[in-house]
């Protein structure tokens, strides 16, 4: 069993905010594991590519042996109760709500106790996550209220005491590329361009100066976005 003053459990989904969330526990924890989950996503092909990040991240700078183990768990549930451009092939568009397409309800909710679940078993009491609020799309199960908020009720519900830390939560995707950069250098930043994925269309054959995508998705606007005000602020 791990020491819960040392260790964390990062919610790691092989995109680029995931991945600089799991370098920053590998900066902070002596121990960090890591949870995914397949839940019938539209962009599953983050699936296999979180491995590839995983064993990358295990051979940058001197924190690799940092890193323990990794679950993956089905919840094929979530797919069924959802009706969203992230779970079906339906348009990424608004909803009635206001809200996008792709907000999948309760998604952050469930991962979170579920991690939390996991956590408890080994012995772990901080969960990292990469919700933001910042670069706001619109996902109620994304601001700093509703982790704060249930990390509260998680430790009422186990009886411990647990943290969620976010550490993108209060910065735009322009500081992700410069956390990317201060954590890892240029290796992780090449970590994220040449092996993460974000794109909800789950493309991986178009590559950008910031990674692979369609480029029109909602979430490769706000990558290639941050990634165009981080260069212009290095010049």
């Amino acid at each position: 069993m791990t020491s819960p003053e040392t260790s964390a459990l990062v919610l790691f989904s092989g995109g680029q905010d995931s991945t600089v969330c799991l370098s920053w526990a590998l900066a902070h924890y002596d121990r960090v594991e890591t949870i995914g989950f397949k839940y019938g996503q539209r962009h599953s092909v983050e699936l296999a590519q979180r491995h590839i990040v995983r064993d990358k991240l295990a051979k940058l700078g001197n924190t690799g042996a940092r890193l323990g183990p990794d679950a993956v768990l089905d919840l094929p549930a979530l797919q069924s109760i959802s009706d969203t451009a992230l779970t079906r092939e339906t348009e990424i568009t608004f909803a009635a709500t206001g809200l996008p397409t792709t907000f999948v309800p309760g998604r952050n909710l469930l991962f979170l106790t579920y991690a939390a679940a996991l956590a408890y078993r080994r012995g772990i009491t901080t969960l990292v996550g990469g919700m933001c609020e910042t670069d706001f799309s619109g996902y109620p199960d994304c601001r700093n209220e509703t982790i704060q908020t249930l990390a509260q009720a998680i430790s009422l519900g186990l009886a411990e005491p647990m943290t969620i830390e976010t550490p993108l939560m209060f910065i735009d995707k322009a500081g992700t590329w410069a956390m990317a950069a201060q954590l890892g250098g240029d290796e992780l930043i090449d970590i994220i361009i040449e092996d993460t994925h974000t794109c909800y269309m789950g493309d991986r054959t178009n590559r950008h100066d910031w990674g692979y995508g369609c480029g029109i998705c909602p979430a490769c606007e706000l990558r290639a976005k941050g990634w165009t005000e981080w260069q212009s602020q290095k010049t």
